[in-house]
């Protein structure tokens, strides 16, 4: 079936179907319902998140319609009644969502979008909204560590081939590209997103050839700016990187070009590259620079630098594409409260034998503490719609888990971070362009300590309830016992 065959709306549970029916027929179907995203865990045992996929979230929800072919089909299914058809053939989201914006640094339990909606508009986007900001989130947070791992040396997203699909794939390049990857191999994520598409050649190009030296003459003539030649076809130092100087010396150079690159793809990248290295200087080729791929992962990089590999670009696949040692990032979507006729807001909560599968009641907002004196995050407050925080100080927060634990912040900023994304079904906020989205998260991560960003046992950031806030999830939990 060919993609423009069909339209998203039925990229739903089943269930958010049949709920949304119940509704219909039942004295809350005119009820506004408020649900929180947020995350419980952060990949990988890390420190932070990175907030990805709203824009494509608002992109689902302007077009979100119920077609002939899907109300037909569910008319087929013989569970829905033609009253409750004819409303979903005339369906469209009518509500107010709130968002941080894309590249933000989130941590567990916070809202990263609010959806406050009638309830059956809730509940139908409830797949789609999750999908979108659980897979872009988790690329873009595995980029990140990677990024940071490599410490200046560019990466590029390489794992189209290795992606569970193609929305993966070509959202997956655009995800990596917020977490701070430099560019991808995907063309489709380049024409549709701007991600910088780019590549090399495969062996099976060098292959082609009679000879390893002609198929890289033959690529430098057609490529003669920055070309990149990969060298473990046949042998690194046997064949591969004689044949890429001699290619580079007696095509390149007579053309006044010094720029160029040779990539590895297997072996002991650390010993490889330093022994290509010196090869390569000694030749006279110190412009020439060193890429390397090969199932790599922020440890990986790290241990490289730390050993002394000389590399100066990574190509990342499978182990970004797929977040492979953590691959699923866990957020949920949960009601919060409800709106009914008066206005009246009534805060909903989930209880479980698991604590942290308790949810946080209410409709709330979220504000992040810096210290004027470092620029860093110092904290982060959760609290309820009508609260005001004191932007100018003392401010005292608390621990929500030892409550006897208490600081007085001073000398401090403040940033609201959700911001209106849709209002009465209407979409108010102005997408930036990507490039803006990365340059933000880059920011976003430079507020925070080292002690967050840290691989193996990262701090634990500051994540505090406003005292009103607890309260009101302390009484609602002893009134459930």
């Amino acid at each position: 079936m060919k993609k423009d065959a069909y339209n998203l709306a039925l990229l739903c549970d089943f269930y958010e179907l049949t709920m949304s029916r119940g509704y219909f027929h039942s004295e809350v179907k005119d009820k506004i319902a408020y649900f929180d995203v947020f995350y419980r865990r952060v990949p990988d045992g890390g420190g932070y998140a990175i907030a990805a996929g709203l824009e494509q979230i608002a992109e689902y929800i302007m077009g979100l319609h119920f077609d002939d072919d899907d109300i037909e089909y569910l008319r087929g299914k013989g569970l829905f009644d033609e009253e409750f058809l004819e409303y979903l053939r005339t369906f469209r989201f009518t509500g107010d969502i709130w968002g941080v914006p894309e590249g933000t640094v989130v941590f567990p339990h916070e809202p990263i979008l609010t959806v406050r909606a009638p309830v059956i508009e809730a509940q139908l986007i409830e797949t789609y909204v999750l999908l979108s900001i659980n897979h872009q989130s988790l690329i873009a947070t595995k980029a990140s560590r990677m990024v940071r791992s490599a410490k200046g040396r560019p990466i590029s997203e390489f794992g189209s081939r290795r992606a569970h699909g193609e929305g993966a794939a070509v959202y997956g390049a655009r995800a990596a590209y917020i977490g701070g990857c430099n560019g991808t191999a995907c063309a489709l994520s380049d024409k549709l997103f701007g991600v910088p598409a780019g590549g090399t050649m495969a062996h099976s190009w060098v292959q082609m050839f009679d000879s390893e030296y002609e198929a890289f003459e033959t690529y430098c003539k057609l490529y003669p700016n920055n070309p990149t030649l990969l060298v473990d076809t046949y042998s690194v130092f046997g064949s591969g990187i004689p044949n890429a100087i001699k290619a580079i010396k007696e095509v390149l150079w007579p053309m006044g070009l010094k720029k160029c690159a040779i990539r590895i793809d297997s072996g002991d990248i650390t010993y490889i590259s330093c022994k290509a290295r010196r090869i390569l200087d000694e030749a006279g080729l110190t412009d020439c620079r060193i890429t390397v791929s090969n199932s790599l992962d922020e440890y990986i990089i790290r241990d490289l630098i730390m050993q002394g590999a000389q590399v100066d670009a990574f190509g990342i696949g499978e182990r970004l594409i797929t977040a492979k040692s953590a691959p699923v990032f866990g957020g949920v979507y949960k009601l919060v409260a409800t709106e009914g006729k008066d206005g009246i807001i009534t805060p909903k909560i989930k209880i479980s034998e698991n604590i942290e599968k308790i949810t946080n009641p209410g409709f709330k907002k979220m504000y992040r503490f810096y210290s004027n004196e470092t620029g860093k995050a110092i904290a982060d407050l959760m609290c309820l719609h009508d609260e005001e925080v004191d932007h100018n100080g003392p401010m005292e927060i608390f621990d929500p888990e030892y409550t006897w634990k208490r600081k007085t912040l001073e000398n401090y900023t403040v940033r609201e971070m959700s911001v209106p994304i849709f209002k009465n079904g209407e979409l108010v906020y102005s997408f930036p362009e990507l490039s803006e989205v990365r340059d933000h998260c880059a920011r976003e991560i430079a507020t925070m300590w080292d002690e967050v960003l840290r691989f193996e046992n990262p701090h634990a950031y500051y994540v505090d309830l406003s005292e009103k806030l607890w309260n009101l999830k302390h009484d609602m939990l002893s009134q459930k016992k």
